[in-house]
């Protein structure tokens, strides 16, 4: 079988090209002359089947936007953790201590019957996040954003007021993602290496105008990173440069892929062993956004600044142009502490937040030539789902270590690993828990300037924005306007993920899973219902200059921080 080179952070089409075969495309600064009449969003050319930027596929990482912009731009479900504080720099300068999983010593199944769950099967990716600034970025009222001010923060809902949400500054939404260890690595899958993670900054801007409802030209959509939710990426490496330019354009297009910026350099990158435990510092520079990573197993360091000489760029907002354009951009962080609600445009409320991103992972038993699923696990036994992952699946002979099949686009009727007791502390018998699961991702509430801690924390899922019916196939649909029909946990799940805490190396500690992980401390109800309580209204600016709500998520409220780091 051929190896295929698949989008994975977004979009479900082969190109049927290696990496050696793909040409550069022009650096940042540089017009990237592509028609609108060339491709648009959905159209399939000789070389390559169906065709999404990135970020607006279901087996995209990126953050969920609060409305369907695009077919298919939803299904990435993130349960999360906020923290919340008005202590001047809590929104600039973020400091966690993580304790990345271990695998279990068996390896998992073909079927995913019995055996053991490794970690890429329950997630592709969990992130620490955090709202910056970019002046290019919806709700495209104003072209200024003024870094590390809470000024920003307007959230109003009448029009003709100076605090109007719509007359926000433009906003981005960063994530520190990390890959782990033992499957197919990126761009085809969502791995790193064999037995070790690697991290990635990761961008997503919003390149559309909420005020009027004008979206950016089409010719963005041509590029595998742009579309109307565009991403810088960065890999963390141990000398701070960016091993390619960051920006959205220089990845390329469809028919033009440069994937040297997204695929894991062992010469460069910073890699991690599982068990490892890392420090994670957040902080403002006058060169951009810059983020450090000290693992204290190891003693390595690695940096990455969302700086103009790392390549990191924005995408105009051009919409009447026949061409995409991009311009050099430094990302800095937008409020001066962890309180005001993230952005404007995207389905969660987050700001500084930890989430895992989940539902991305089905066992399959056979792969037909155009990579689709033939043969389906154990999870879809009844039969093929047509809804979700059998249309963007990876052959387990391209695996670094566990050579099973798998398909990775959202998990639309919640019966993959994501969504049964596969995780840690999901057993009351621990011996066979731990033989079965991987332990757990463990990481600190955050602290900030003078080691002051976070006062408050929200436990936030956005359930209902893909239980909605843009998302799912099969009815009763959630009503995000009414919030009918709209559940947690979600239909077809046996078990939903929640947090809880520990005490580790003499602080106390999240960990994520099911509440008979040893040593758990508290449990928040025990259940993903308890845990991430009612459904929440959220305001967003829409055409006519005007708001609507949405039910996009569950959210507890605010709570006094229970866990605070030492």
């Amino acid at each position: 079988m051929k190896r295929p080179t698949f989008l994975a952070l977004g979009t479900a089409t082969l190109l049927g090209l290696s990496a050696p075969m793909l040409p550069a495309v022009a650096a940042l600064g540089v017009t990237a002359h592509v028609s609108t009449s060339t491709r648009t969003a959905g159209s399939t050319s000789s070389t390559s089947g169906y065709h999404e930027p990135v970020c607006q596929a279901r087996s995209s990482l990126c953050a969920d936007s609060y409305d369907n912009p695009a077919d298919e731009y939803v299904g990435h479900d993130e349960p999360s953790v906020l923290f919340k504080s008005g202590v001047r720099g809590s929104g600039n300068d973020i400091t966690y201590t993580m304790t990345l999983p271990r695998e279990p010593k068996t390896r998992p199944t073909a079927s995913g019957a019995s055996g053991s769950t490794w970690n890429f099967q329950l997630r592709p990716t969990f992130w620490f996040g955090l709202t910056l600034c970019d002046t290019e970025s919806a709700p495209e009222y104003t072209k200024t954003c003024t870094p590390d001010s809470d000024a920003n923060n307007l959230v109003g809902t009448n029009p003709s007021a100076a605090d109007y949400i719509g007359k926000h500054p433009g906003n981005a939404y960063m994530e520190l993602q990390f890959y782990g260890p033992g499957y197919v690595p990126q761009f085809e899958g969502f791995g790193c290496t064999a037995h070790q993670y690697c991290a990635a900054m990761t961008i997503d801007s919003f390149v559309s105008n909420q005020n009027t409802g004008v979206a950016n030209t089409s010719a963005c959509d041509n590029y595998l990173l742009g579309g109307v939710e565009p991403i810088n990426w960065a890999y963390i490496t141990r000398s701070g440069r960016s091993q390619a330019p960051a920006n959205p354009l220089f990845t390329g297009t469809f028919d033009n892929p440069d994937l040297s910026a997204v695929t894991p350099n062992a010469g460069k990158d910073l890699f991690m062993d599982p068990g490892d435990r890392i420090r994670i510092h957040m902080h403002d520079t006058t060169a951009g956004l810059r983020i450090d990573l000290s693992d204290l197993t190891s003693g390595q360091h690695g940096s990455m600044t969302a700086s103009v000489a790392n390549g990191f760029g924005h995408i105009l907002y051009t919409p009447t142009s026949s061409t995409c354009q991009a311009a050099p951009y430094a990302f800095h962080p937008e409020y001066s502490t962890g309180n005001p609600r993230g952005n404007t445009w995207s389905a969660h409320t987050y700001n500084v937040a930890m989430s895992d991103e989940i539902g991305h992972f089905e066992n399959c038993l056979a792969i037909d030539a155009n990579f689709n699923c033939t043969k389906p696990g154990a999870q879809d036994a009844s039969g093929l789902d047509e809804d979700d992952g059998n249309n963007f699946c990876v052959p387990g002979s391209d695996s670094t270590l566990v050579k099973i099949n798998g398909c990775l686009s959202s998990d639309e009727d919640f019966d993959g690993q994501s969504y049964r007791n596969d995780w840690p502390g999901t057993l009351r018998d621990v011996a066979r828990d731990q033989a079965l699961h991987p332990s757990p991702v463990l990481f600190t509430s955050p602290v900030t300037t003078g080691g002051a801690n976070y006062s408050k924390v929200a436990f936030e899922t956005d359930l209902p924005r893909i239980e909605a019916a843009d998302s799912q196939d099969s009815a009763p649909f959630c009503d995000r306007t009414t919030g009918a029909n709209c559940v947690n946990p979600p239909r077809g799940a046996e078990f939903y993920p929640i947090f809880t805490t520990t005490r580790a190396n003499g602080t106390c500690t999240w960990q994520e899973g099911g509440r008979f992980i040893p040593g758990t401390t508290r449990t928040f109800g025990g259940t993903s219902t308890s845990e991430y309580g009612p459904l929440l209204k959220t305001v967003y600016p829409v055409a006519g200059s005007t708001t609507t709500t949405r039910y996009n998520n569950f959210n507890s409220g605010d709570l006094a921080n229970p866990c605070r780091a030492q």
